[in-house]
């Protein structure tokens, strides 16, 4: 189950706004970042043989298989300060996270950490 914050379902539907879009949030995982694993976000315009879909609080979410595992459970969220604003992933799967808040590990794949850009 992946669950989005007030703000995150707000803030995802603004972008489906701006971009003329009504495509799910794709999330996934590549490899990158200083823990090994970088978060993946886009609108998923063709969906995919393994996409699972999901609804969360009106918002369609598409999830590959191969991504599933390591995003069970994870919370969504979306915030603003004076730093500017940004999503922020809550995964009870990752084993450690940068204090970037986009890149992870979880105990099953470690991963090559890179330096933060």
């Amino acid at each position: 189950m992946i669950t989005l914050t007030d703000t995150a379902v707000l803030r995802v539907r603004s972008l489906q706004a701006q971009k003329s879009t009504t495509a799910p949030l794709r999330l996934g995982i590549k490899r990158g970042g200083c823990s090994g694993l970088s978060y993946v976000m886009e609108f998923a315009e063709q969906l995919n043989e393994d996409d699972n879909l999901f609804d969360c609080n009106g918002v369609a979410i598409a999830i590959g298989n191969e991504h599933l595992p390591d995003l069970q459970g994870l919370e969504l969220d979306y915030t603003e300060d004076l730093m500017g604003g940004g999503f922020r992933f809550r995964n009870p799967n990752a084993s450690k996270s940068c204090s970037c808040g986009t890149s992870f590990a979880t105990p099953k794949e470690k991963g090559e950490p890179v330096a933060c850009s």
